[in-house]
Parts: structure tokens; sequence; C-alpha cells
């Protein structure tokens, strides 16, 4: 297989794997307190949940920021995907009705959010480097939500959910584990300014406002049928297959620019969920229309964040933005108490949200179909020769320790042949390398490699 079609399917694996837990621990999540909490109580647990994933999201980039060195980096995720590991085990075997599930559920969704943060900041600079991290997140977010309908939600809570789960956590840990791509990135363009960043985080919670009457409405519902009645796992939830892969199409054309006009036509038909809420028929119809605007809002954050971020003075943070707003937006959504509006006001809510959404586009060139000029579809980045000069400095590394790197992080080639070209013993070069790995605290090839590349997007 191509070097390059094996680099796409791990990324399509690292999401799939990564959606697939999320959408299971939060499936899980959302039953906490079933039996033994009050409706209004356990309305209250599934916003406080949102809060928790925020918190993990900030954790990691506040982490990202603050640790040095490849091997505090893998060691605080190794012990993430522990914490995370157990308690998705105690909440598979675990009843719902007890104080002990609700409290590994609340232990687990820092943990759901510090992955998440890293999984987004990973395709981020996958996208940087010019992979086609659209086709991966379409693809990855189609599967996962096709299995766990399958696995929890057509079935129940089947015996083979904790295998896939402990499978996709194996992938997940594994691939996340590795270093980031090793591919050249194309030539950069300007750094993304305040006001852009201002304008995508305004363009996103329009997006995620033609969500937020349903969502609440429908969760309120569910609780209040015990998940019999009404429940927002039934199967209308496989609407978001067909519009993640429309967005795994759409995403790489044009650069993305057809990205928002996706987006935005897919809102316009969510619109209709504010009045349409009055008989069964409304009820299955809605449900649809919800769907296909999740896909639609996640489909255009995840792609207009990555491509933004690494742009930015915080990548990590901004990465992993749009998913912050979407737990943002429902926490607004419950704060407001929209389910609870007329229809005429949430219809007159979306038509100021769909304005607002249809300004801000246009002024921020989210019509704009040309083909951008060659050259301008990657971040600002420094170039190689710019790159060593800054690594030889800030690790103050002498002229043969930076000829080594410059062989270890742009070839693959054996030490006996980088010795042979660089004309020292071999046990010479081993020295080197272990002075580059306690100079810049890594501790392997790949973890040079991932300095590199961060250094390169000024991290």
């Amino acid at each position: 297989m191509p070097e390059k079609a094996k680099k796409n399917l791990a990324l399509t694996g690292l999401f799939a794997a990564f959606m697939f837990l999320q959408l299971t621990v939060l499936g899980l999540g959302n039953r906490a307190g079933e039996g033994y909490l009050s409706a209004a109580r356990r309305e209250m647990v599934y916003y406080a949940l949102q809060v928790f994933v925020i918190l993990g999201f900030l954790a990691y980039a506040a982490a990202d920021r603050l640790l040095r060195g490849e091997r505090a980096r893998r060691g605080l995720l190794c012990a993430v995907l522990a914490v995370f590991a157990a308690g998705a085990v105690a909440m598979l075997l675990a009843g719902r009705d007890s104080p002990f599930y609700l409290a590994v559920t609340y232990a687990s969704m820092p943990c759901l959010g510090l992955l998440g943060g890293a999984v987004y900041h990973r395709m981020s600079l996958e996208t940087a480097a010019g992979e086609k991290t659209a086709r991966s997140m379409g693809i990855g977010c189609a599967a996962a939500v096709a299995l766990q309908y399958v696995l929890q939600l057509r079935w129940g809570v089947t015996p083979l959910l904790p295998v896939f789960a402990a499978a996709a956590l194996a992938l997940l840990a594994s691939l996340l584990l590795r270093s980031a791509s090793q591919t050249q990135p194309e030539a950069p363009e300007a750094a993304a300014t305040m006001r852009q960043m201002l304008f995508v985080c305004l363009i996103a919670a329009s997006f995620l406002l033609f969500t937020s009457f349903y969502n609440g409405y429908i969760h309120h519902l569910q609780i209040q049928s015990g998940y019999t009645e009404y429940n927002v796992y039934s199967w209308p939830r496989l609407t978001l297959i067909p519009c993640y892969l429309l967005f795994a199409a759409v995403g790489e054309k044009r650069r993305g620019r057809l990205v928002p006009i996706a987006a935005l036509c897919i809102a316009l038909a969510a619109m209709l969920n504010s009045v349409l809420n009055d008989s069964e028929g409304a009820y299955w119809l809605n449900m649809c229309l919800f769907y296909c605007a999740i896909a639609a809002s996640v489909s255009y954050y995840n792609l207009t964040f990555w491509r933004l971020a690494p742009q930015t003075t915080h990548p990590a943070l901004w990465a992993s933005m749009g998913r912050m707003l979407d737990s943002g937006m429902v926490l607004l959504g419950g704060l407001l108490h929209l389910s609870a509006l007329p229809a005429a006001a949430v219809l007159a809510l979306n038509l100021g949200g769909l304005a607002v959404t249809i300004f801000l586009l246009s002024i921020s060139g989210g019509f704009d179909l040309t083909d951008p000029p060659e050259g301008t579809s990657a971040p600002a980045l420094l170039s190689e020769e710019a790159t060593f000069d800054r690594m030889r400095e800030k690790y103050a590394l002498t002229p043969r320790e930076a000829e080594v790197l410059r062989e270890l992080v742009l070839t693959e080639d054996k030490q006996t042949v980088i010795s042979d070209r660089l004309s020292i013993q071999v046990k010479a070069l081993q020295k080197y390398v272990t002075r580059l790995y306690r100079k810049t605290g890594t501790a392997t090839r790949s973890g040079l490699t991932e300095l590199y590349h961060n250094t390169m997007i000024g991290l």
C-alpha cells in the first residue's frame, strides 16, 4: 500500500476510534442517575457533563503549552488513557441507578475532553501538512455512528460493545502516541487574525443554534418517557452517515470552500424543526433534520478550525474550539430554556441566526467559490533552513549535532547509512543522537521529527 494511503487510513482510524468511544461513553453517561434521580436533576446532570468535557479540552490546551518534551506529553496521554479505560469499564459494568455510576461518569468526561483535545490537535497538524483530513473526518464519523448504533443502540448494550470499545481504545492509543505527520507542508500564508477567528466562532455558533432548540426539546422528552416513547438514539440517528459522507466528499474540493455553503444549505432545512413538532410524523422528520444539522455544524467547525488553528499562537486550543463551542451552545440552550419557547419565538431566533450567518459568511469570503491561488492553503510556516536555525539556537546544538538532526528528521535511513554519509563512526553517531535526545527532551527519532514539525509551525 502506498505511504500516502497508509497515512490517510491511519488518520481515518484515529478519528473513527475516538468518535466511537465518544459516542459510546456519552451515550452511557446520558443515562446516569436513571432510577434514583428526578427528571429535573437528570437534566442538570446532562448539562454538567458538558462542562466537564469542556474542562478536559481546556486541560489539554494548557498541558500542551506547559509540558516540554515528548516524554512528558506521552506520559500525560498514557495516564489519561488509563483513567479513561478504567472509567469506561466501570460504566459498562456498574448499574446506572447508583451514585458510583454517576461519580465514574463525571470522572470520565474530563478524560474524554483531554483525549479529544489531543486528537483534534493531531488532525490540525495533519491538515497543515497537507493531509486529506476532511475525508478522514467524514468517513471516520460515519463508521463510528454506524458501529455505535448497531452495538449500543439497535440491540441494546450487547456483549460485543466492550470488545469493540477495547479495540477502539487500543487503536486510539497506538495512533495517538505516534508522532505527527512527516509530510512536508505546502507554502505558507498569512497568520490568522483575531477578527478572522471571531468570525469563524460566530458562524460556528450560528450553525449550532439550529440544533439547540431540538437538542433540549428531545432530551427533555426522552428523560420524561424513560427512553421509551421518545429516544434521541433511534433510527433517524443514521441520517448522520450520509451527511458526514457528503462533507467527506466536498471537504477537499476547492480547498474546503464548499464546506460553508453545504453547511448553510443543511441549516436552512433544519429550521423546520422549530415548527414541526405537533405530530408523530413531524417528530420523526424533526429527528432526521436534527441529525443533518448536527453533521453539518460538526463538519463545518472541525474542518474550519483544523485549517486555521496552526496559524494561531495557541493551536492546541483553537483546534478543538468548535467542539467546545458545541458543548457551550448546549449549555446556553439549557440556560435560556430554548426548548420551552413557543414555536414562533424559536423560528424568529433561528431566522435571526440565519441572517447573522449569511452576513458573516458574505464578509469573510464564505461565498467565494473560486479556486484560491496556488500556495495559499497552508498556515504560516518556517522554511526548512529557518526551522533548523531556530532549533540550533533554542537547544544550543553544535554544527555536527545539527547535521545529525537533519539526517534523522528528513530521512528514514538507518544509522549505518547516515554515519557513512557524514563520514563518522556509528558509535560517534549514537553519541550525537543521545545528546540530541538529552538537549531536546525527546526519547525517540519520531519524537525529534514531531519536535521539528512543531517548531516549523511555531509551537
